[in-house]
């Protein structure tokens, strides 16, 4: 028999900030999510501050409800993001299947496919680095890292993630795919690899301290409401 709770929740795990690269479920943004014996599902996300971007909290509720709504056995789902200043547009939005745009009426001009591209070509970019820099430090130079493809690298969840995201912005992600390509998904040259390198792990960095913000902010909000609440 399935057990649909886990599966929901494994569904919620694949939804990411999109800025940030990680899993809602890893940031603790799932306040709660229940699921009744007639498969309807029931998701709280929260944020870390009330005011986090709307756009890309509209793109985590909507990936959420989409996600959930996918699950075998979901009969219903509701997904709602509480404690926003955009939570009435946004959950209103979402759940009648409106669109960024459609949510947003007369403020939002576009729907934001291209900022997804934005932030998974950002992630491709430092998962670059997570995957070279041991191989750096290990004495690889940029002559053997230029010739380096993803059949490769050992399988691990960072190949696999980084595969992922080339894949879902139409670069090269086959076994015969370079490591390390260029945003346009052509071969850094060995003239061009420490430069690029210097790129990938800034990208890396940026992305991994503003989670440790993220994280730090979330944690500190909802503590000090429970207190209040006490």
């Amino acid at each position: 028999m399935t057990d649909l709770p886990a599966e929901v929740w494994r569904a919620l795990g694949t939804v990411l900030d999109p800025e940030l690269d990680e899993p809602i479920t890893d940031l603790d943004f799932v306040e709660s999510c229940t699921v009744s014996p007639s498969g309807e599902v029931t998701v709280g996300l929260r944020l870390p501050t009330f005011f986090c971007a709307p756009n890309f909290s509209f793109l985590m509720v909507a990936d959420a409800y989409d996600a959930v709504s996918a699950v075998p056995g979901v009969t219903r789902a509701v997904v709602s993001l509480a404690d926003h200043h955009a939570s009435e547009e946004i959950n209103g939005g979402v759940a009648a299947h409106a669109g960024f745009v459609g949510s947003f009426e007369g403020e939002a001009t576009a729907e934001l496919d291209e900022l997804r591209h934005v932030f998974l070509a950002k992630a491709a970019l430092a998962g670059q680095d997570r995957l070279a820099r041991p191989l750096v430090d290990e004495g690889l130079g940029p002559d053997e890292l230029a010739e380096l493809t993803l059949a490769d690298i050992p399988d691990s969840m960072e190949l696999r993630r980084l595969r992922d995201r080339r894949m879902a912005i139409g670069l090269p992600y086959e076994n015969d795919a370079p490591l390390l390509v260029h945003p346009d998904g052509s071969r850094v040259t060995s003239a061009q690899v420490p430069l690029h390198l210097r790129r990938a792990r800034l990208q890396r960095v940026g992305i991994e301290t503003n989670g440790e913000y993220c994280k730090s902010l979330l944690k500190t909000r909802y503590s000090e409401e429970a207190k209040a609440r006490a």
